[in-house]
Order: structure tokens, then sequence, then C-alpha cells
């Protein structure tokens, strides 16, 4: 019996890791994405001047 604890606790820990995974690697629909109002903070805007005052 105690056999079947450890056996069962083994298998159900590896699901919940298998689902942890799979959701944290699929993207959510929730998530925000770049157009929703906001501005995007200096560094990100102009990091695409450097990049073009460097390849000139």
């Amino acid at each position: 019996m105690e056999k079947w604890f450890v056996v069962l606790g083994i298998w159900a820990m590896c699901a919940t890791c298998a689902v942890l995974f799979i959701r944290g690697a699929t993207g959510g629909s929730g998530k925000r994405t770049a157009d929703d109002g906001r501005a995007q903070p200096a560094s990100r805007t102009s990091a695409g001047d450097t990049r073009a005052a460097l390849n000139d």
C-alpha cells in the first residue's frame, strides 16, 4: 500500500510539472500587446535610432 502512495505521488508530481510547463510555454489570450494604448519606454524607442546610427 505504501509503495502505491509513492508511485501515485511521483505520477502526480510529473503531471503537475507537465501542466505548468505547457501553460508557461503557450501564450495566453490575456497577455498585453504593444499596441494597448500605452507609450513604450524610452529605452525601447531609442534603441532603433541607436542601431541605425551604428549601421551608418
